[in-house]
């Protein structure tokens, strides 16, 4: 069983809930690494040093301080710090119910299971869970942990209440300015090929056969080292030129023929099959794209024209018996 996290009760109207938090989540920690000197790889070890007494100090005699505009100092406790006037801290008062896309994903934080506490009835629990999921709604309210007062929602997963910390609004970024700005048309034949490929790469998925390849490779690093033979490299990819203009419909219909390759002969078969047929998907979708297909080689063409004539300004100039040679042949032909 998981530490309890925090310990409080949950408020709706006059109706209360005591219960206790459990972290619902867990981060890959991985192999262990720590600083060293590079030279010699022995230990950087960080001291907690006084500079008024010049010594070093242990945990225990650590505070927290905060220093004003004008250079005075503040000192604050832990006792300073348990006494703050937050009614957040012990209860978490429900402010309102609203529907769940409501909320951005971009606000949540952390998740904490939402347990009974002990001794404590369980129907208040399974009343607020119930109307929670019939109602297809979520509960906004605030929670203190620690040092830091949390926005926060309470919702369903499967037959738990889940506390979900949120940022506050003012802690989001505005997107403003991250899309292109320039103007482009999607055609309704790229955006319905678009979904036959989100559709594809949508069966039979498993979020679980993914895991961390980075802690992977990094043990494989460590295990090498340790043996004292090379330790693997990702292999050099050629860097990518300036941006091209490509048939996005010959892209996308290769790319839902790779998908379904995958799924009906495997990852191996798949790609194989994608890679064989995709110069006849090029081909058959480079004559379906119509005018827009016509001005790409337009302007590829005029491209081609203008390079071909800078070639030819710097080319040395011809003699003049060159010259009298092409002139009698364009009079011949």
């Amino acid at each position: 069983m998981p530490q309890v996290t925090w310990k409080g009760v949950i408020t709706f109207g006059l109706v209360s809930v005591p219960v206790q938090l459990y972290a619902a989540t867990e981060e890959h920690s991985g192999p262990a690494l720590h600083q060293v000197h590079a030279k010699d790889g022995s230990r950087i070890r960080l001291k907690r040093f006084c500079e008024a007494e010049e010594k070093e100090v242990p945990y225990s005699e650590i505070a927290k301080g905060y220093e004003s505009p004008d250079g005075r100092q503040v000192v604050l406790d832990d006792e300073d710090l348990a006494e703050l006037p937050l009614p957040s801290k012990k209860v978490v008062d429900v402010l309102a119910f609203v529907p769940a896309e409501s909320i951005d994903p971009l606000m949540f934080s952390k998740a904490y299971y939402v347990a009974t506490a002990d001794k404590a009835p369980a129907k208040p629990y399974v009343l607020l869970r119930d109307a929670l999921r019939e109602s297809g709604q979520i509960a906004v309210t605030k929670v203190t942990m620690r040092t830091r007062e949390s926005l926060a929602v309470l919702r369903v997963h499967e037959d738990t209440l889940v506390l979900q910390t949120c940022l506050w609004p003012d802690e989001v970024r505005s997107a403003q300015g991250m899309a292109p700005d320039e103007k482009v048309t999607v055609r309704p034949q790229e955006l319905k090929m678009a979904r036959s490929l989100m559709d594809t790469l949508s069966e039979d998925f498993d979020l679980s056969a993914l895991h961390d390849e980075y802690q992977l490779a990094l043990q494989e690093v460590i295990d090498a080292k340790l043996a004292g033979v090379e330790a693997p490299h990702l292999e050099e990819q050629a860097e990518g030129g300036e941006a091209e203009v490509i048939d996005l419909m010959a892209v996308l219909r290769s790319s839902v023929k790779a998908a379904k390759g995958e799924h009906g002969r495997g990852a191996k078969g798949g790609r194989a099959a994608a890679g064989s047929g995709a110069d006849a998907e090029a081909t058959d979708a480079g004559a379906s794209t119509g005018d827009d297909a016509a001005k790409r080689t337009r302007k590829a063409a005029t491209g081609r024209s203008g390079a071909a004539a800078k070639k030819t300004a710097k080319a040395p100039t011809p003699t003049k018996k060159a010259a009298a040679k092409k002139s009698a042949a364009r009079k011949a032909s």
